[in-house]
């Protein structure tokens, strides 16, 4: 048995998803793959389009084996904390033997070698210079990585995959973990792109197509994602979108004092007083993001704070990784990975909801947590669905 781990939003699963998970059975003679999935929420801040258990059983029906939960802590997190959070989990499963991502570059050594360069003392001096004048985390990174090792890694840090991929390696370093690095080269839209070939488009163009309902985007998924894509919407389930909670965030913003959001992960340097200035001003979300954003807070940076804001996480949430092993989704598969992992985890696995109440202090504090971002989610469904879905949906087994 040869496992492989991904990290993965599948919002939603797409061909690019699919050629990546049958390329890496090929090159790297896989014979099992687990993916970590998004909860709930998505790293730009806000609701997936589809509920995480029918995105778990889209993936399941499309080549992965076992699905586990990235929670909502992590999911929405930064690039560094998100890629920890993934990665842990695969590492505490304690059986996966390589970690598969997709790059623009395709070239793990070259990944590699960028990922030494960032991490020399030259690098980070200067990122420390340029976070000073006020730069983002990203912009001061990549001219810190450019004034010392001129332009041989700028197109490495251009590209979005290659960036998260970097810090994938990151956190197998910082993990000590014996995981097997590989990337795939994506292959048709990048990133974010509103570009597409005759079978590949970028998630975010998916989803605009089908918020459209525009049935164009029937062609860039698996047959199997459309059908259950279409239960979800019939069952009003789905699409969930992060518009039908703007009331109800923009009156909690108001509410909030400064002092109060300065509480949320990720916020310093004052960026509080401004979100509140903005939040007492604005008539929409978006008008929000535009008001607080600034050359060093992105606008991904600003809905990330506002969401954590809204559900209340504090900083001291993040005590340490991510507590237990939360399954979703399996084949037949994947209960092979699991009797594997079983005596190899070095996390709880968590199969049924009686299973959380065995979990330590944290543990229970971050499902307790999960558990009301999901009764929180169910809010921008299209009915309002009621609350305990965190505890009454099982494994979705194939």
């Amino acid at each position: 048995m040869k496992i492989g781990g991904i990290v993965a939003e599948y919002n939603p699963f797409h061909n690019g998803h699919k050629y990546q998970i049958d390329k890496a059975k090929e090159l790297g003679e896989l014979t099992h793959v687990v993916a970590v999935m998004s909860s709930n929420y998505v790293q730009r801040g806000e609701t997936a389009l589809i509920p995480k258990w029918a995105r778990a059983e889209m993936a399941v029906r499309n080549g992965i084996d076992l699905v586990i939960e990235l929670p909502t802590l992590w999911s929405t997190s930064y690039a560094q904390r998100f890629a920890m959070g993934g990665v842990s989990l695969l590492n505490a499963l304690g059986c996966v033997d390589t970690l598969v991502f997709g790059s623009e570059c395709g070239d793990i050594d070259e990944l590699k070698a960028c990922r030494d360069a960032l991490s020399s003392e030259a690098v980070e001096e200067k990122l420390k210079e340029n976070l000073e004048y006020g730069l983002s985390f990203a912009s001061a990174r990549a001219e810190a990585l450019r004034s010392v090792c001129g332009n041989k890694f700028f197109d490495i840090l251009d590209g979005a995959n290659n960036t998260l991929g970097i810090e994938y390696l990151n956190a197998l370093v910082k993990l000590n973990s014996k995981i097997t690095p590989m990337t795939i080269k994506r292959t048709g839209a990048s990133h974010d792109s509103v570009m597409r070939s005759e079978n590949f488009a970028s998630a975010s163009e998916i989803r605009r197509l089908m918020l459209e309902e525009n049935s164009e985007w029937e062609r860039y998924v698996p047959q199997s994602v459309v059908d259950i894509y279409k239960r979800e919407k019939g069952n009003l389930t789905a699409p969930c979108c992060n518009s039908k909670l703007e009331f109800s965030i923009l009156c909690c913003m108001r509410q909030l004092s400064a002092e109060e959001i300065a509480l949320s992960p990720d916020v310093s340097e004052g960026i509080e007083y401004r979100i509140h200035d903005a939040a007492l001003k604005a008539s929409s979300l978006e008008e929000l993001y535009s008001l607080a954003k600034t050359k060093r807070y992105s606008h991904a940076r600003i809905r990330r704070i506002v969401l954590h804001a809204f559900m209340g996480f504090k900083s001291s949430d993040y005590k340490d990784n991510p507590p237990y092993i939360h399954v979703l989704a399996m084949n037949d598969s994947g209960k092979e990975i699991l009797k594997e992992a079983k005596d190899k985890a070095k996390l709880p696995i968590v199969t049924k909801a009686s299973d959380f109440d065995e979990l330590d202090d944290y543990g229970r504090h971050v499902f307790s947590l999960e558990d009301m971002c999901t009764d929180v989610f169910s809010l921008s469904s299209p009915v309002i669905l009621p609350c305990g879905r965190e505890k009454t949906s099982g494994i979705i087994v194939l």
